[in-house]
């Protein structure tokens, strides 16, 4: 399926975090090995106590071991240590379809997508809990609209990222929101993504899974509401500025009929309380418009970060026109 769907000489990378998945993840690396002969797939492990460490690297893997516990700690590792020009990640527990990923990665390479995702699909009940599904759908909605565009599914962990993704990325995140860190990190910069549907299996007999649903829930909410300070900074203190504006004018309006029927204000600490919260109104909304210069000049660096990289179909032409291959950049 590979051969007809990608041009040969195209480094792939496939990158599985994996924590005590013994009976799931050599499935998934034979999977991934049927529908990408040519990729080297690499294992993280974070801390298994179930052997899975020796499992991964008996069907074929290549393992490393990351000490910090989190997927977060896990993903960092693996974008800075894997050198490739493909990434497609998944996890170890043979929950994401991998036969689905030469045509992800075609429809990367055909629009130079920088991230595709694999958006789930299930009819299985087991696979894909009503919880999780109803979460996701409120995250998602949550995300859609503090941020203006979105995916359907923010939370799923199968994505093929570009280089240019992957090595312009500051993975900031611990744990199980690291997608949504990912996911934002693309709509800021604005970069070309892509979501295509994908099946979305039961996880087989011995693999448990790792999320829990609150906690985890409680943290990528965390992490939206954080984000979406760093990000947006003049909307975020505008917000709670117009809060306390509207709180003190409430306040104010009979001190200032009082004024204006008298020439009195008799209520003196009422007063002294309305100043105090229109200074701190105003001061949100300053900090948000000094923090939104910061922030743009941020993201103007990211940008450019970003762009010191080649587009993902680039590697194919420079194979077809003989030019030197600097997958590091920009040529020069």
């Amino acid at each position: 399926m590979e051969s007809t769907l990608l041009p040969p000489g195209l480094r792939i990378a496939v990158i599985l975090p994996c924590y005590n998945e013994a009976g799931a993840i050599a499935q998934t690396v034979h999977a991934f090995r049927a529908s990408l002969p040519s990729a080297t797939i690499f294992v993280y492990d974070n801390n298994s106590t179930d052997g899975s460490q020796g499992v991964a690297a008996e069907a074929g893997a290549v393992v490393r071991r990351v000490r910090q516990q989190g997927k977060g700690h896990v993903v960092r590792r693996m974008f800075a240590d894997v050198d490739a020009d493909i990434y497609v990640m998944a996890d170890g527990d043979a929950t994401y379809e991998a036969a689905a990923a030469p045509s992800m990665i075609a429809a990367m390479l055909a629009d130079n997508f920088d991230m595709v995702v694999g958006a789930r699909e299930s009819e299985v009940d087991a696979a894909y809990r009503r919880g999780h599904r109803m979460g996701n759908r409120v995250l998602t909605g949550l995300l859609r609209q503090l941020f203006g565009r979105s995916f359907t599914d923010i939370l799923s962990g199968y994505r093929v990222f570009s280089r240019r993704f992957v090595k312009s990325f500051p993975v900031l995140s611990v744990g199980f929101e690291i997608e949504t860190e990912m996911s934002v990190h693309a709509l800021e910069l604005a970069m070309p993504v892509s979501e295509q549907v994908t099946a979305y299996s039961a996880r087989p007999e011995g693999s448990v899974s790792k999320l829990s649903t609150y906690r985890d829930g409680w943290r990528i909410l965390r992490t939206i509401v954080q984000l979406y300070r760093v990000e947006r900074p003049i909307w975020f203190f505008g917000a709670i500025g117009s809060v306390f504006a509207l709180a003190g004018t409430i306040l104010a309006l009979p001190l200032v009929w009082t004024w204006l029927q008298t020439g009195l204000v008799p209520r003196f600490p009422t007063a002294i309380l309305v100043t105090g919260i229109m200074i701190i109104a105003v001061l949100n909304g300053m900090c948000g418009l000094i923090l939104d210069t910061v922030v743009r000049g941020r993201r103007e660096v990211r940008r450019l970060a970003y762009l010191t990289f080649r587009a993902p179909a680039d590697f194919e032409l420079d194979r077809r026109s003989g030019a030197p291959d600097d997958r590091s950049g920009t040529g020069v």
